[in-house]
């Protein structure tokens, strides 16, 4: 498979992050923070840098991801003024994406609220009514201009956010109808927080065309305690279902990237540290 990492999990000094890439044989670069700038705050002069330094070592660029939506809430509403915002955020991380190649440009969705829909009395008293046909009007612009810049986009399964499952992944991207323009960015550790198995569950409700992008972690969730860790590849709860994914990706002819998410570290802040002890594992599982 593809095998990619979101750059800034190993460093924001991009030149130092590639020089670690080809250490370890990782091809796809993943730009989320590069320098002091998030995808889309950097100037024309820094986007061509940015080019050029991937171009030369080899690296092509697989997606930009921008929390763009996130931190929006059912009470926003198309055209305010953190719309607007967002959504001049997103034409410049596509302006981007047409500079250095990149296919994807992510988006998150807005505040999680815990029950969208219920039943037998739920429905009245435990549903935050509203929340989800309120974002579909803030999404759908978003689709629009992927489409006519001719981008895809990738929505990112978040643990905090609205679309926290391939469940509600693949439901926003129908009630769009939209599988045309926007897939899941799916991550399945964060994914754990609403208790959505990995596999067999959150790959079989995706795996039918709708998977664009993957992140890869391994986490130990608990949901009560509102406590999440950040676990080695292997000693998380995902470590039983990550072989059985990379498997059925494999004969199934997933052709996107699958990007490590470098987001552990050994207790010191290292995170550099985190990606050295765990990419070898990684490899293993998705190479």
């Amino acid at each position: 498979m593809k095998l990619g990492v979101i750059c800034d999990g190993i460093s924001r000094d991009l030149a130092h992050t590639v020089d670690v890439m080809d250490e370890f044989a990782i091809d796809y670069a993943e730009l989320q923070f590069v320098w002091d700038a998030e995808v889309g705050d950097h100037s024309p002069q820094q986007v061509r840098e940015i080019d050029t330094l991937l171009r030369d070592r080899g690296h092509p660029v697989c997606c930009l991801s921008r929390h763009i939506f996130a931190g929006m809430t059912k009470d926003n509403v198309p055209g305010d003024a953190l719309h607007v915002k967002h959504m001049d955020a997103l034409t410049r991380v596509i302006d981007m994406a047409h500079v250095v190649g990149s296919p994807l440009v992510r988006i998150m969705t807005p505040r999680k609220e815990q029950i969208l829909w219920g039943l037998n009395g739920a429905e009245k008293w435990n549903v935050a009514h509203g929340a989800w046909d309120a974002m579909l009007p803030l999404i759908a612009p978003a689709v629009d201009v992927a489409r006519e810049a001719g981008v895809t986009l990738v929505v990112e399964t978040g643990n905090g956010t609205l679309v926290n499952s391939n469940w509600t992944a693949r439901k926003l991207i129908d009630d769009l109808d939209a599988q045309d323009a926007l897939q899941i960015l799916w991550d399945p550790a964060n994914n754990c927080w609403c208790h959505e198995t990995c596999y067999p569950d959150g790959y079989d409700t995706a795996k039918d065309g709708y998977i664009g992008h993957i992140h890869i972690k391994d986490v130990l969730v608990d949901t009560p305690k509102a406590t999440l860790e950040v676990r080695p590849m292997g000693e998380g709860q995902l470590a039983g279902q990550y072989p059985q994914l990379a498997d059925a990706l494999r004969a199934d002819g997933y052709d996107g990237v699958v990007s490590f998410e470098s987001v552990y570290h050994p207790g010191n802040g290292d995170f550099e540290a985190g990606f050295r002890q765990n990419v070898g594992l990684f490899k293993d599982l998705f190479g």
